[in-house]
């Protein structure tokens, strides 16, 4: 009886269940977009982040990160990848080599981070050959090639076709030193490392540094960025061996991460004053909609109406409002955000984070989206509706009787 009253109620004051509705609508689909964005953003910041430049998850000799050193290497690198490229998940992995060393041309010198790599591999794994921006990539039999970080061939005033020689100390306790050619120079989006990397062949890195058949790093990147602590998992349980350390984005990229866990609680801060303007909005129209209705509240009681009856009756009606609102902002929302996941947002301005240039960021269509804001409206718009409700209930029915 009172559910039915509550919602004949709820269609015979539409100018009050409309304004009720929107503040409800409009705090549901600015909160789900709000999730959805930031979503969405850390999603394409961390997948441009790691399959960029570190990969997602990435191997090495136990306690090559705490102490990075040119001793530390994977010795049969090609067996440890064979059983990484059988491990469910996996997309696809790379070798690498790292060193220090001075380059020179001319009389400009610099210090650089040397870099070994399989071109074909590191093509697949982190679409190297795209973050070329002048020249060309290397070709599988390359010799005696180069390729430049953009930032470092400024400093070193290079240009393509230059010759560009090497000193660095090989493992073996040599010299390491040789003339290459520059082929072709590669933005990565981070500065700082562009400043630093000298690219080579792996092979050719191997050679001077007398590193034959070992590297220091593989990287690896999962067909899905949620699956990768799983695939991590799964990886370390294939390789099982105490020597070397397997270990994901969060884990070598750990001051990104962290610094990316903090900004996210901006977006907390945001739902709260989101939950804030709807509880305010619904207290204003259910408070007066109470005051309004006190000759109803007293014929009610004057017939018999327990005082919980009305306290139910004024909670239904914000209930059937809540769900209304709820539905046809989860279809609105869902549809915004879809379509902003595809066609995603173009910034006035570009900016950087973690080393990496982004124009546009885009939306993500999840769970998270819909039933966080579907549970923080619906509880707070009952919750604020409480007091109203027990006022109604309070309503002395002589006193409400002769009021006009």
């Amino acid at each position: 009886m009172m559910l039915k009253i509550a919602l004949r109620n709820t269609l015979r004051q539409r100018r009050r269940t409309i304004l009720t509705a929107l503040t409800m609508f409009g705090g549901f689909t600015l909160a789900a977009f709000s999730i959805g964005w930031s979503d969405g953003s850390y999603s394409y910041i961390i997948n441009m982040f790691t399959r960029n430049r570190l990969g997602q998850i990435q191997v090495h000799k136990k306690g090559y990160l705490d102490r990075p050193s040119i001793y530390k290497t994977i010795d049969n690198y090609q067996k440890v990848g064979e059983k990484i490229q059988e491990v469910k998940g996996v997309e696809s992995w790379a070798p690498r080599l790292y060193s220090a060393g001075l380059a020179s041309i001319g009389d400009k010198t610099a210090g650089v981070q040397i870099i070994g790599i399989d071109p074909a591999m590191e093509n697949e794994t982190t679409r190297f050959n795209k973050k070329i921006v002048e020249g060309r990539a290397f070709f599988p039999d390359s010799s005696h090639q180069t390729i430049l970080g953009k930032g470092l061939a400024k400093i070193l005033n290079a240009r393509l076709g230059d010759e560009v020689v090497i000193v660095s100390q090989a493992a073996d306790g040599s010299i390491a030193n040789d003339l290459y050619k520059l082929v072709g120079l590669v933005s990565s989006g981070d500065e700082i490392s562009d400043r630093m990397s000298f690219y080579l062949p792996l092979r050719e890195a191997q050679d001077l540094l007398v590193l034959n058949g070992r590297i220091h790093e593989i990287v690896i990147v999962a067909d899905k960025l949620k699956e990768v602590g799983a695939v991590t998992q799964r990886i370390r349980q294939k390789l099982d061996d105490p020597k070397l350390e397997i270990e994901p984005w969060q884990v070598f990229a750990k001051s990104f991460y962290n610094a990316m866990k903090a900004d996210q609680q901006g977006m907390w801060i945001m739902l709260f004053v989101i939950i804030l303007i709807v509880a305010v909005g619904v207290l204003n129209t259910v408070l007066m909609s109470v005051l309004e209705r006190r000759r109803e509240y007293g014929l009610l009681k004057a017939v018999g109406t327990k005082p919980a009856q009305i306290v139910y009756l004024v909670l239904a009606e914000i209930n059937i409002i809540a769900i209304a609102s709820i539905i046809i902002g989860a279809g609105l929302s869902t549809l915004i955000n879809y379509l902003l996941s595809f066609h995603g947002i173009t910034l006035p301005q570009a900016f950087t984070y973690g080393g990496i240039e982004f124009k546009t960021m885009y939306t993500e269509v999840n769970a998270r989206s819909l039933y966080i804001p579907a549970i923080t409206v619906f509880i707070s718009a009952i919750f604020i509706s409480i007091f109203p409700a027990i006022k109604a209930a309070r309503t002395e029915p002589a006193k409400a009787m002769r009021t006009h």
